[in-house]
């Protein structure tokens, strides 16, 4: 399950949540209620801000087969695109 990272709007705080893409936690409630954090005293209804994180980057090194998957199109993938 991807992790994403949210901002508490009153204390300015970074969360990392575990969710699916298809959800987005928008009140301190709805965080605390995700991650079993107390409300504390936050109020529930305080803002969220979702942050835009980069991607971890996995170097080639470290996968145990480090070569490019083969192309699954019967196109040809000239230019660097693939043609599927």
């Amino acid at each position: 399950m991807p992790s994403y990272d949210y901002r508490c709007e009153a204390d300015q705080q970074v969360y990392e949540v575990q969710h699916s893409m298809s959800e987005r936690l928008n009140t301190w409630q709805e965080l605390c209620e995700r991650t079993g954090i107390s409300l504390g005293d936050i109020p529930a209804d305080t803002k969220l801000t979702k942050l835009i994180s980069g991607g971890a980057v996995v170097q080639s090194h470290v996968l145990k087969n480090p070569e490019a998957p083969p192309c699954f199109s019967s196109g040809s993938c000239s230019g660097g695109n693939c043609g599927m």
